[in-house]
């Protein structure tokens, strides 16, 4: 996800805490579906959407379940997750995957492991800081692990002076606190409030170098976790997004927005190829066809990459048609529609890396497909 950061910043102004929970009234579109969600945040000088998109598609889940809207802080995962990956860089001698990426299944593990906070008790922002950046932390990071791999055998405590370098960029985690008149742990406070379980919860994809209807370790660099993810054909994938909307669930998506055809300042992701970025880029715009050999010719040869994780809340049509997904980033409210844009199927279909569906959304025969009781 490092070559999203020059995209990033272009969008940037300020870090928004509260923005509006629904895509601004569109006039080429008619909406199908539209799912609650939270109000759109700013990830800002951070590679932390799998923490955004996913901690959103959870929100979301929350509010259907429990019909409480909840603001979830992502850094207390993003500081769970760093631990993880130095324990992992560390067992693997360096020779591992050392970053700000990750992917949704990061989060779903999180919680099921550490819990979760309010971000109103854990902003991992310091006093007086209003935007997030962590240039300066992962590199103190990653140095600190190389510095620990230099001496044999490791100390015993090398992971204090790590914590200590999160503590200092982050903030100290509490041990429990209070909520609405309730003091809470992590852990029960994602039991009782969130009523979470990582069951609950499956990853998707869909290549043609697996079985389909099997679970892979999914190749990319951001799965430094090496999950599983279930692997169904694109046709069938892509129906499982649009019957989660439409049942009221909202999907977690793991795309390659690299392209000239992913423009948030437009409000609009097309599968338009080569074009230029003066010609006219529109819902009648002419989209290139796609299917599942070309979409795997473009993983394979690296065009296609896991570069940004978004949150799926919806649906529409446009005039002429055309079925396009809303979509909540996580690069503060930018564009025509407040943070949100509308991608196209055919963008969906050819530039989708992973998904993280609720399980409950899934059909009877997808779920007898995939063996997942």
């Amino acid at each position: 996800m490092r070559k999203l950061f020059l995209v990033i910043l272009s969008g940037i102004s300020s870090f928004v805490f509260a923005q509006p929970s629904a895509p601004n009234v569109k006039e080429d579109f008619t909406a199908i579906k539209i799912l609650p969600a939270t109000p759109v945040k700013n990830q800002a000088m951070t590679g932390t959407c799998w923490c955004f998109s996913t901690t959103s598609l959870v929100e979301s889940q929350c509010m259907k379940n429990t019909k409480e809207e909840v603001d979830l802080s992502e850094m207390f995962t993003v500081r769970n997750i760093y631990i993880e990956k130095a324990r992992n860089y560390i067992l693997r001698q360096g020779k591992a995957q050392f970053g700000e990426g990750g992917l949704g299944h990061d989060l779903i593990r999180a919680i099921s492991l550490y819990g979760a906070v309010p971000d109103s008790v854990y902003s991992g922002l310091k006093p007086g800081q209003k935007m997030y950046n962590h240039s300066a932390m992962v590199g103190q990071l990653e140095q600190y692990l190389n510095d620990v791999l230099k001496k044999r055998p490791l100390p015993d405590n090398w992971l204090d002076g790590y914590t200590k370098i999160l503590d200092d960029n982050l903030g100290v985690v509490p041990t429990d606190f209070k909520y609405r008149g309730k003091t809470y742990t992590p852990p029960s406070f994602a039991k009782d409030v969130l009523k979470f379980s990582a069951d609950d919860y499956v990853s998707i994809t869909s290549f043609t170098h697996h079985p389909y209807y099997k679970p892979f370790v999914l190749e990319t660099p951001d799965n430094f976790a090496n999950g599983s993810f279930y692997n169904l054909p694109l046709e069938m994938m892509i129906d499982v997004v649009k019957d989660a909307v439409n049942k009221g669930f909202t999907v977690m998506w793991d795309a390659d927005v690299s392209n000239n055809g992913f423009r948030q300042n437009k409000g609009l992701a097309l599968y338009v190829g080569n074009i230029s970025k003066d010609d006219p880029f529109t819902t009648d715009t002419k989209e290139e066809s796609w299917d599942a050999a070309k979409r795997q010719k473009l993983y394979e040869n690296l065009t296609t990459e896991d570069d940004h994780l978004m949150h799926i809340i919806g649906t529409e049509k446009s005039k002429d048609g055309k079925l396009f997904f809303i979509v909540k980033n996580s690069w503060g409210k930018v564009g025509p529609y407040d943070g949100y844009i509308n991608v196209s199927e055919s963008y969906f279909a050819i530039n989708t890396v992973s998904l993280v569906v609720p399980k409950a959304a899934l059909s009877k025969e997808v779920l007898a497909k995939l063996d997942i009781k």
